[in-house]
């Protein structure tokens, strides 16, 4: 009779700590690039988080993590100014 291990190992059935850290690059970018034009509230955050993490777990793909951070950090910008000049939080494009 054989037993199987039930490690965290072989649970993630072949996924690397690398690949999981590209994906987050990767997820970092996208969230950061789509939160320039909708939820820059949420996804400005998600963005900079993701690119955080996938930079410290040893992404092979740094650009994208760092263009990540970037995107998060302009979506907060980007938030911090809708709300200095309208003085809410919400976009007006009426006049």
């Amino acid at each position: 009779m054989s037993t199987t291990s039930t490690t965290p190992r072989a649970l993630t059935k072949g996924r690397t700590r690398r690949a999981d850290a590209n994906d987050m690059a990767v997820a970092s970018f996208v969230l950061g690039l789509v939160g320039l034009l909708v939820f820059n509230i949420v996804l400005g955050p998600c963005a900079l988080v993701l690119g955080g993490l996938a930079l410290a777990r040893g992404t092979t793909r740094p650009r994208r993590a760092l263009l990540g951070l970037a995107l998060g950090a302009a979506d907060l910008i980007v938030l911090a100014t809708v709300v200095t000049a309208g003085g809410t939080v919400s976009w007006n494009f009426a006049g």
